[in-house]
């Protein structure tokens, strides 16, 4: 078995950060990572990296996460995630939030895109998938070039939103200026709650046609990540739900298998150290320790894709490698401060 494990942010972005760092003991991955040959490249947003290992840089992101919705309205139109955020002001600055950092219920978001639907009828027509991830389909097909939100939830966005170049802004404004008097945000404030101030129009554009390339990439694509299963649908691969273990993936895996393991993400995105923590210690004990044992058999190779804070990270061990005794593995506090400082481990 060839197995691809995809990782998002698999070591915790602050190297200096004790309580989510220190004392993590990380011995099956310590193992694998000292025995693999590594590459770093430029830091990438996790739904680049993800849609390349499919041959699909550059793809629309729009519609192949509302194909992964289980939606075939995606086959068809221009389509856009239009995500719900909060903006808010922090010391001059405009800092976002996306919906995973605050509660919103169905209803509320049902609410707002059936008005929205109604006074924006001339731009397209909004479609809502949970109540944290909307769609956008435009009636006159236009680019708008932005990051993903994994790119900018928590961050400070005042370049991106002052960007009157693309072409959408302007019309932006307008919804930005009629959610703030909306009844269902008029609630949510006077209950001290978050209001949906704003959208994130990001992934816009056609469902590409399936890659052939891809289509020999992989024998199967495990995850629960609608954009990953969104992917494995456009390019015809056996999809399955995010196993809890490597056991649990073994029996159904095939040949190469796919692997999307992004329950770190979020914890980086809200800056939740705990739950990064405790996540970590779930991959550890369920993944990498078990890898360090099937190495050779039944897992042949292993390729471990990390899109971190300190670049877009590659690990590549073959069976041969697990012999390497003479190989030792290092604290992740130690390889973060050194992914940090710029130096190669």
């Amino acid at each position: 078995m060839h197995l691809t494990l995809l990782v998002p942010e698999l070591i915790w972005p602050e190297p200096a950060d004790q309580f989510t760092l220190g004392k993590l003991s990380a011995p099956g991955l310590e193992w694998l990572l000292a025995r693999s040959g590594f590459e770093r490249g430029p830091r990438r947003p996790f739904e680049t990296v993800l849609a390349d290992c499919f041959g699909l840089a550059g793809a629309a992101c729009g519609p192949l996460r509302l194909l992964g919705e289980g939606s075939d309205d995606a086959r068809s139109g221009h389509w856009l995630c239009a995500d719900p955020v909060h903006l808010r002001f922090h010391q001059e600055r405009i800092i976002l939030a996306d919906a995973g950092a605050f509660d919103l219920a169905d209803d509320e978001a049902q609410g707002i895109v059936e008005s929205l639907n109604a006074e924006f009828a001339d731009i397209g027509r909004f479609h809502v998938a949970s109540s944290r991830r909307w769609y956008l389909r435009l009636n006159v097909a236009t680019d708008h070039p932005v990051e993903p939100l994994s790119a900018v939830a928590g961050r400070r966005v005042d370049g991106e939103l002052g960007g009157s170049a693309l072409p959408l802004t302007r019309w932006l404004n307008e919804v930005q200026m009629f959610l703030h008097g909306h009844p269902v945000n008029e609630r949510r404030q006077a209950a001290g709650q978050p209001a949906i101030n704003s959208l994130w129009l990001w992934g816009g554009g056609t469902l590409p046609a399936a890659a052939a390339a891809a289509a020999s990439s992989f024998s199967a694509v495990f995850a629960d990540n609608p954009l990953a299963a969104g992917l494995a649908r456009a390019c015809r691969m056996a999809l399955h739900g995010r196993p809890h273990s490597l056991g649990d993936m073994l029996a159904h895996g095939g040949e190469r298998p796919l692997v999307v393991l992004d329950q770190l993400l979020p914890c980086v995105l809200y800056e939740d150290g705990d739950g990064w923590r405790r996540d970590f210690e779930d991959l550890e004990t369920n993944w990498f320790a078990p890898l360090r044992k099937s190495l050779g058999n039944p897992v042949d190779r292993v390729n471990l894709v990390a899109p971190t804070a300190y670049g877009d990270l590659r690990y590549t061990l073959g069976a041969g490698e697990r012999w390497k005794f003479w190989k030792s593995g290092q604290p992740l506090a130690d390889l973060a401060s050194q992914l940090a400082g710029g130096k190669a481990a």
